[in-house]
């Protein structure tokens, strides 16, 4: 056990050092790379690569490398786009995003078959259950894990706030922030007090450095999965490549999957309004980028605790009672954000929008996972490759409106998308609610596991 639980913890810290520089360079990314929205533009590629990334790659790169150093190469990946901020361009961060994008989705598929593999292993030598060994390992890992997001940008937060010009910005700037930002925003004038070219290279060099000690915890300390074990796994899997692809878009013939296409997209959408148009017309333009990474602290970390909350409330409310208060809680945030004229002086405010941000989030993750996990139990690696593609896609197309669109327009876009999610996840549950209770039960009974392992994924 000792072993094994040594090689759990080495992934689950090599993940939080890495995730703590990406994650907190990425909520900066809209408001430290504004020039002709270079910082959005980047992130709507590093999805795009990571949609392509997820059809192809995996499998492949496993299969020839082993999950250890899939691991570590893929870690790689991450320390370029760090780099590739230091000289902030077109010529580097394009291409460092599409690294990143190829990198992460087998570094995702190396991390659950390392640790499921290693459960089994260790389940076989110790005749208990193989599922609940796996469980324990992806508990402990997403423990540590999940604590990334607050770490990253505390991180750039205390480095960002040394800046010694301090002051509020002037009233005629402030009239531009929020929703009336129509790339006004976007502009230096607009936050006086930027942070200098030190601090950013400061800050950088902190992320670097933790994706660097990432790579050299997995490489030196992380095991080696057996090649006997994960020839095994691989067969399960194999298939063919062709084969599963097209079981993926074969998918959308359940007219079920077509009707909550919509619901995953809101996922990518609402996501990418609060990392890459909140945190620049709203907090950047009032406040000062310092105060972006304490914003998204309280983002994460109610995110973090709801998810648990949810998680164990929906076996008493059921799913419908809470994508009911889910979709109420966004639907005020964004008319208010529609009507909120920003100022330094309503400080709490800032925090109030991505608390609740937070908590609608919180729902929407544990919710739609559960409902992928209950309806598509016979075709659950089809499904769930649906839920990653069309997620995925909202973040790339709302990064990619993001530089020519005006903060309203966004967010009337992000309630449209909303409204219609909430009408055809409606017509779901009105097709579901004719089927025989038993059916039902059959389902739940093979939620918990499905929905589970999804969600770490």
């Amino acid at each position: 056990m000792e072993r094994n639980l040594k090689n759990v913890l080495v992934v689950s810290f090599g993940f939080l050092l890495l995730f703590t520089a990406y994650g907190g360079l990425q909520n900066l990314q809209s408001s430290l790379n504004y020039q002709d929205g270079l910082g959005v533009a980047t992130l709507s590629v590093v999805y795009g690569s990571l949609i392509l990334s997820s059809m192809f790659l995996p499998p492949i790169i496993i299969k020839k490398f082993g999950c250890k150093w899939t691991i570590t190469a893929s870690m790689c990946c991450y320390v370029a786009f760090s780099l590739g901020n230091f000289y902030a361009s077109w010529y580097t961060l394009i291409p460092t995003s599409i690294i990143l994008g190829l990198g992460g989705a087998p570094l995702w598929s190396a991390q659950c078959t390392y640790l499921t593999i290693s459960g089994n292993i260790y389940a076989q030598k110790t005749g208990k259950l193989g599922k609940d060994i796996i469980n324990q390992y992806f508990g402990i890992f997403f423990l540590i894990f999940q604590s990334s997001g607050v770490w990253g940008n505390l991180i750039s937060s205390l480095v960002l706030q040394q800046e010694s010009t301090q002051g509020e910005n002037p009233e005629d700037q402030l009239i531009h922030c929020g929703a009336s930002d129509c790339f006004t925003a976007s502009t230096p004038a607009n936050n006086t007090q930027g942070p200098t070219k030190e601090l950013i290279n400061t800050l950088l060099g902190i992320y670097t450095g933790s994706g660097v000690l990432a790579v050299l915890l997995a490489a030196v300390f992380l095991e080696q999965i057996p090649n006997d074990q994960l020839e095994n796994e691989e067969e399960k899997k194999k298939e063919s490549l062709g084969s599963k692809f097209l079981a993926t878009f074969q998918h959308l013939k359940d007219k079920r999957q077509c009707l909550l296409i919509p619901l995953t997209m809101y996922s990518g959408f609402e996501q990418g309004f609060l990392s890459g148009d909140y945190t620049k017309s709203y907090v950047t333009c009032a406040l000062g980028i310092q105060y972006v990474g304490y914003v998204m602290i309280c983002f994460s970390a109610i995110n973090s605790i709801c998810s648990l909350l949810f998680g164990k409330l929906s076996q008493y409310t059921g799913r419908i009672a809470l994508f009911v208060l889910g979709a109420i809680i966004h639907l005020s945030c964004i008319i208010s954000l529609l009507l909120w004229k920003p100022h330094s002086s309503q400080m709490a405010v800032f925090f109030i929008f991505p608390g609740l941000w937070g908590i609608a989030d919180a729902i929407l993750q544990t919710q739609t996972n559960a409902i992928y996990g209950v309806l598509f139990v016979k075709n659950k690696e089809a499904a769930f490759a649906n839920y990653r593609l069309w997620e995925s896609l909202g973040f790339v197309i709302a990064f990619g409106y993001s530089t020519f669109l005006c903060v309203n327009i966004k967010l009337y876009i992000v309630l449209g998308v909303l409204i219609l999610s909430m009408v055809t996840y409606g017509a779901v549950e009105y097709l579901e609610y004719g089927k025989p209770p038993e059916t039902v039960v059959q389902k739940k009974d093979n939620q918990v596991e499905e929905t589970e392992i999804q969600t770490k994924m």
